[in-house]
């Protein structure tokens, strides 16, 4: 099992012991998150209540890995799960790209956990998967999330009409990305700024 490390993160896949965790986060969570999520397809099984569920999604993830299309991670820390941040839809041949996504607890937002995560992915990403881009697609009036490529100056490439259907609804999205060229240029100081260990207080 891949598993990567930040300063206060763990990123790891889910797997079904997580299930009891994962639903309380996400029905604690529900219209936190919901109203920037695709709407589940009626008639299909709730992953957040059926367990069966929950352990289909678990063995697609495995799946992606193991075909290399997609790499799901938990967000964890202090062992706590805290959210998700997926690498979806990676293509090879000439285009060596893959699309970023993420949640975060209502309780953990705003205290720099994806920003962290998202450099850890990007690490990955690039250094381990030999990627030469990835891009994230937001909702302009998603403040939380366009909050997390601000703080880490990620290039906005422009918006795109109609991007995706959320909660039944064409959304217009602006897509952020960086490459494997920007990811050289801008390692050493994002890792400092978010993965490296803090320096120690000097003592009294």
């Amino acid at each position: 099992m891949t598993t990567l490390f930040g300063r206060r993160v763990q990123l790891r896949p889910i797997v079904l012991s997580d299930f009891e965790s994962w639903r309380e986060v996400r029905t604690r969570n529900h219209e936190w998150l919901t109203r920037w999520e695709p709407r589940r397809q009626e008639n299909h099984p709730d992953p957040t209540t059926d367990r069966d569920a929950f352990a289909v999604r678990c063995s697609a993830r495995q799946r992606e890995r193991q075909l290399g299309t997609g790499y799901g991670f938990g967000i964890f820390a202090d062992g706590v799960l805290c959210g998700e941040i997926n690498l979806s839809t990676v293509q090879r041949g000439p285009f060596q790209s893959a699309y970023v996504g993420y949640w975060v607890d209502e309780k953990w937002a705003g205290q720099g956990l994806v920003p962290e995560s998202l450099v850890v992915l990007a690490r990955f990403a690039f250094d381990e998967l030999g990627l030469h881009r990835i891009q994230i697609a937001i909702i302009p009036r998603n403040g939380a999330s366009r909050r997390v490529v601000e703080k880490l100056d990620i290039r906005v490439e422009g918006l795109a009409e109609r991007y995706l259907e959320i909660n039944g609804i064409w959304e217009d999205h602006l897509r952020y990305a960086i490459t494997a060229e920007e990811w050289v240029a801008r390692r050493a100081q994002l890792e400092a700024v978010w993965l490296n260990p803090l320096p120690a207080s000097p003592s009294a």
